[in-house]
């Protein structure tokens, strides 16, 4: 090859931010790192608190509406109506995400949109299955999303 002869490789991947860190992320939702470590995204962990902490303050009568929340926090009770709504999400689907084990493909963006209520559905609608009861792992289906 001559010195001035360009050589351009495309490799199809995209960077995501996944909890503080930019990681990539190959065109089958797959995480791109060659051993995939838990990576913990610390922005999902702290929605799913706080959809549990006001989902308890209004099951005590604290609060008596997601209004009252919205005054309380300082902010719009639009917010909080989505947020809360994470404490409708599977408990394997919960559990995945605060050990790090969501796919990488699965963002807040995603939890914050509408989604079904039946926990099966959400897996699917997720692209995701049941917890790997073996290897604790949560598995990413080979069909995309939609």
């Amino acid at each position: 090859m001559m010195a001035n002869e360009v050589v351009s490789i495309n490799v199809p991947m995209t960077f995501k931010k996944r909890g503080g860190r930019k990681v990539i992320v190959l065109p089958d939702g797959t995480q791109g790192n060659p051993a995939p470590r838990a990576t913990i995204d610390n922005t999902m962990v702290k929605a799913l608190a706080r959809a549990f902490r006001w989902q308890a303050l209004l099951e005590n009568g604290i609060f008596g509406c997601l209004d009252e929340i919205g005054k309380a926090e300082r902010i719009a009770p639009s917010f909080v109506s989505r947020v809360i709504r994470l404490a409708l999400l599977a408990p394997d689907i919960v559990d995945a995400i605060l050990d790090g084990r969501q796919p990488a493909h699965l963002t807040l963006r995603d939890l914050m949109g509408p989604f079904p209520v039946q926990w099966d559905r959400q897996r699917q609608f997720f692209s995701l299955v049941a917890i790997d009861r073996t290897s604790h792992s949560l598995l990413n289906q080979s069909s995309p999303r939609h």
